[in-house]
Protein backbone atom coordinates (compact mmCIF):
# COMPACT_ATOMS: atom_id res chain seq x y z
CA UNK A 1 0.00 0.00 0.00
CA UNK A 2 1.55 3.13 -1.06
CA UNK A 3 -0.05 6.69 -0.53
CA UNK A 4 -2.01 8.54 1.62
CA UNK A 5 -3.36 5.94 3.55
CA UNK A 6 0.11 4.11 3.87
CA UNK A 7 1.70 3.61 7.36
CA UNK A 8 5.00 4.54 8.67
CA UNK A 9 6.74 0.83 8.83
CA UNK A 10 9.17 0.08 11.65
CA UNK A 11 12.33 -2.05 11.74
CA UNK A 12 13.61 -3.15 15.79
CA UNK A 13 17.16 -3.74 15.09
CA UNK A 14 18.44 -6.28 18.29
CA UNK A 15 22.20 -8.54 18.50
CA UNK A 16 19.39 -10.95 19.27
CA UNK A 17 16.45 -12.54 17.33
CA UNK A 18 14.76 -13.11 20.50
CA UNK A 19 14.64 -9.52 21.89
CA UNK A 20 13.74 -8.20 18.96
CA UNK A 21 10.63 -10.31 18.00
CA UNK A 22 9.95 -9.92 21.59
CA UNK A 23 10.24 -6.21 21.77
CA UNK A 24 8.20 -6.34 18.49
CA UNK A 25 5.40 -8.19 19.54
CA UNK A 26 5.23 -6.14 22.89
CA UNK A 27 4.90 -3.04 21.01
CA UNK A 28 2.13 -4.40 18.47
CA UNK A 29 0.05 -5.44 21.43
CA UNK A 30 0.48 -2.22 23.37
CA UNK A 31 -0.79 -0.48 20.08
CA UNK A 32 -4.58 -1.62 20.46
CA UNK A 33 -6.44 -3.14 18.24
CA UNK A 34 -7.36 -2.47 14.58
CA UNK A 35 -4.73 -1.76 11.92
CA UNK A 36 -1.34 -1.84 13.32
CA UNK A 37 1.47 -0.06 11.29
CA UNK A 38 4.13 -3.07 9.50
CA UNK A 39 6.67 -4.28 12.42
CA UNK A 40 9.84 -6.30 11.65
CA UNK A 41 12.35 -7.60 13.80
CA UNK A 42 15.71 -8.26 12.88
CA UNK A 43 17.61 -9.24 15.48
CA UNK A 44 21.16 -11.56 15.52
CA UNK A 45 22.74 -13.03 12.97
CA UNK A 46 21.56 -15.02 9.78
CA UNK A 47 23.35 -18.22 11.57
CA UNK A 48 20.80 -17.24 14.77
CA UNK A 49 23.80 -16.46 16.52
CA UNK A 50 24.14 -13.01 19.04
CA UNK A 51 25.12 -9.53 16.21
CA UNK A 52 23.95 -7.45 13.90
CA UNK A 53 23.56 -8.49 9.80
CA UNK A 54 22.76 -6.45 7.23
CA UNK A 55 20.70 -8.92 5.19
CA UNK A 56 18.07 -8.93 8.22
CA UNK A 57 17.99 -5.11 8.41
CA UNK A 58 17.13 -4.33 4.32
CA UNK A 59 14.93 -7.29 4.45
CA UNK A 60 13.31 -6.18 7.47
CA UNK A 61 13.19 -2.30 5.99
CA UNK A 62 12.08 -3.95 2.71
CA UNK A 63 9.13 -5.71 4.65
CA UNK A 64 7.60 -2.71 6.17
CA UNK A 65 8.02 -0.61 4.05
CA UNK A 66 4.61 1.05 2.28
CA UNK A 67 5.77 4.04 1.26
CA UNK A 68 5.30 6.07 4.18
CA UNK A 69 8.67 5.85 5.37
CA UNK A 70 10.73 3.20 7.68
CA UNK A 71 11.74 4.37 10.99
CA UNK A 72 14.48 2.21 12.50
CA UNK A 73 15.19 1.36 16.04
CA UNK A 74 18.28 -0.25 17.46
CA UNK A 75 19.49 -1.86 20.53
CA UNK A 76 23.07 -0.88 20.96
CA UNK A 77 26.38 0.34 19.31
CA UNK A 78 27.53 -1.81 16.52
CA UNK A 79 23.62 -2.06 15.65
CA UNK A 80 23.71 1.72 15.22
CA UNK A 81 27.08 1.99 13.10
CA UNK A 82 25.46 -0.91 10.86
CA UNK A 83 22.31 0.67 10.68
CA UNK A 84 24.37 4.09 9.94
CA UNK A 85 26.29 2.49 7.27
CA UNK A 86 23.57 1.21 5.19
CA UNK A 87 21.83 4.29 5.26
CA UNK A 88 25.24 5.95 4.04
CA UNK A 89 25.37 3.34 0.66
CA UNK A 90 22.13 4.63 0.28
CA UNK A 91 21.06 2.19 -1.92
CA UNK A 92 20.17 -1.23 0.01
CA UNK A 93 17.20 0.88 2.56
CA UNK A 94 14.12 1.53 1.14
CA UNK A 95 13.83 5.26 0.40
CA UNK A 96 12.60 7.09 3.53
CA UNK A 97 14.50 5.15 5.87
CA UNK A 98 15.86 6.75 8.91
CA UNK A 99 17.50 6.13 12.36
CA UNK A 100 15.56 7.18 15.52
CA UNK A 101 17.72 8.19 18.91
CA UNK A 102 15.48 6.40 20.80
CA UNK A 103 15.50 4.18 24.11
CA UNK A 104 14.89 0.79 22.65
CA UNK A 105 11.63 -0.75 24.39
CA UNK A 106 10.36 2.84 25.19
CA UNK A 107 10.82 4.15 21.46
CA UNK A 108 9.61 0.86 19.65
CA UNK A 109 6.13 1.20 21.64
CA UNK A 110 5.86 4.89 20.90
CA UNK A 111 7.05 4.22 17.03
CA UNK A 112 4.68 1.79 16.57
CA UNK A 113 1.59 2.99 18.85
CA UNK A 114 2.13 6.70 16.39
CA UNK A 115 2.45 4.76 12.93
CA UNK A 116 -0.24 2.79 13.83
CA UNK A 117 -2.39 6.08 14.53
CA UNK A 118 -1.01 7.27 11.17
CA UNK A 119 1.64 9.52 12.05
CA UNK A 120 3.83 9.97 9.19
CA UNK A 121 7.08 9.87 9.87
CA UNK A 122 8.48 12.86 11.67
CA UNK A 123 5.68 12.52 14.43
CA UNK A 124 6.65 8.85 14.84
CA UNK A 125 10.51 10.12 14.89
CA UNK A 126 9.23 12.66 17.56
CA UNK A 127 7.02 9.83 19.34
CA UNK A 128 10.34 7.73 19.60
CA UNK A 129 12.74 10.25 20.78
CA UNK A 130 10.27 12.15 23.51
CA UNK A 131 10.57 8.56 25.05
CA UNK A 132 13.86 9.69 26.41
CA UNK A 133 11.89 11.82 29.29
CA UNK A 134 9.47 8.87 30.59
CA UNK A 135 10.59 8.89 33.98
CA UNK A 136 10.10 6.05 36.14
CA UNK A 137 10.50 7.67 39.60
Amino acid sequence: MSGPDALVGVVLVSHSAAVAAAVAELAEGLAGGGATAPVAPAGGLPDGGLGTSEELIVRAARSVDRGAGVAVLVDLGSAVLTVKALLAEGDELPEGTTLLDAPFVEGAVAAVVSASAGADLAAVRAAAEEAYGYRKV
